[in-house]
């Protein structure tokens, strides 16, 4: 973690679009509410090499029984650096910290991704659960 700068703050619009964009994820992201849905965040991590944001990761929720993290995203010119295992020990412990007792910690992994989710004792609890969304389109 040396190398990078990790920082308790919410990213800026234009640096979400900037990760989103490194990624793939514009198309599924609608950026004129995507302000108040950061500023909306229990918890976020940002992290920046200089100044150029390289990744985030945020917690979402109720802040009492249900959390969810979200947007887990590194750039992928910083990809296999241990910087989202980073992200997410920091998000981990926050919630280890900070959310109660029996407290629902859930996240949507992408595909091939799940292995790195399980390392945090995240598991697929099928057919016992589905993990099932929807999402609006109002087009």
């Amino acid at each position: 973690m040396e190398k990078y700068k990790f920082e308790n703050n919410i990213p800026t619009l234009e640096e979400y679009k900037y990760l989103c964009e490194s990624v793939g994820w514009t198309n599924y992201m609608n950026f004129e509410v995507v302000e108040k849905s950061l500023s909306n965040s229990i918890h976020c991590i940002t992290v920046k090499d200089n100044e150029q944001i390289v990744g985030m990761g945020r917690i979402v929720g109720d802040g009492a029984i249900y959390f969810y993290i979200q947007d887990i995203v590194v750039h992928p010119d910083y990809q296999k650096n241990g910087i989202g295992k980073d992200i997410m020990n920091l998000l981990v412990e926050y919630l280890y910290t900070n959310a109660p007792d029996k407290a629902f910690v859930g996240l949507f992994a992408s595909q091939g991704k799940e292995s790195f989710y399980e390392k945090y004792d995240f598991k697929d609890f099928s057919p016992n659960m589905t993990g099932m969304f929807t999402v609006i389109s109002k087009k």
